[in-house]
């Protein structure tokens, strides 16, 4: 299908981004990969006016040793988290979960502030980094400021973003024990959106497409802190879920890959513990 008509502009930096984004107002979308987003306008699933492009904006595409936390720029492509000497050493979760994105097409042009700002909760990337407990850094017109991924995602296609606000910068605390990591996705084919997948560093457990949004499974988590066996956490993963049911999976068998998985997940990381 052919997207509406749409005005297009392109950025340099990110003041500029911000001030085409405060003359055009509500009408305009920043397009960073555009790996989510055309796909959308494709099928008249949005339609915006005006397209921001973001991608010769080089200021926002870096990986930093931040001490106790890497800073990595929102315009960074998955290809680059993935193959991070950075993120192999301190943060291996995530590089692993970017090389899991896609196929390697989608990895060199997809960036991981762009999988954040869509909000998708079939998304992995997301999820691991809900698990690490990032923070992600917006600045406005009103200048910047700092959001925990537990407060981010907010519903479908939804963030904390306001209008006009951009996602710089991702800050993902190094984990005392970066080798307690495990990633499981259960997919159709290798390049495919996951069915169900589950993202855990140490006790931290996060679901992908169990919901409207990414999800902690508080429920195994807090059986894990109270010293319950791998088993018994791992059958409350789908507890305070909201999975649904559609033409790959009905709710129920989502349930039951949430906790075949999440059992998978806490295992590998006892190993590797």
């Amino acid at each position: 299908m052919i997207p509406p008509a749409f005005t297009y502009r392109r950025a340099s930096s990110v003041d500029e981004a911000l001030d085409l984004a405060a003359t055009y107002g509500e009408d305009a979308k920043y397009l960073a990969g555009g790996h989510s987003l055309l796909p959308l306008m494709k099928l008249r699933f949005a339609a915006p006016s005006v397209l921001i492009d973001l991608g010769r904006v080089a200021e926002l595409s870096y990986i930093r040793d931040a001490g106790t936390y890497v800073a990595i720029g929102a315009l960074t492509r998955h290809h680059d988290v993935q193959h991070s000497p950075v993120l192999a050493a301190d943060i291996p979760l995530l590089a692993h979960t970017a090389g899991r994105v896609g196929d390697p097409q989608i990895r060199h042009r997809g960036t991981i502030g762009g999988s954040v700002a869509h909000g998708d909760a079939a998304s992995d990337l997301p999820a691991a980094l809900l698990a690490l407990d990032a923070t992600f850094v917006v600045r406005g017109a009103s200048g910047t400021r700092s959001v925990p991924a537990t407060e981010f995602f907010k519903g479908i296609f939804e963030t904390a973003l306001e209008p006009g606000e951009l996602l710089t910068e991702i800050q993902v605390p190094k984990p005392a024990n970066p080798a307690a990591w495990s990633f499981q996705k259960f997919t159709k084919r290798a390049i495919d959106w996951a069915i169900v997948g589950v993202a855990v560093q140490g006790n931290s457990i996060a679901l992908v497409n169990m919901g409207l949004t990414p999800l902690r499974a508080s429920a195994a988590e807090a059986a894990l802190a109270s010293g319950a066996s791998i088993a018994d956490a791992a059958a409350l993963a789908a507890e305070g879920t909201s999975a649904g049911s559609d033409i790959h999976a009905s709710k129920s068998f989502r349930e039951h890959l949430a906790r075949v998985l999440v059992r998978r997940a806490l295992e590998e990381v006892a190993a590797r513990s």
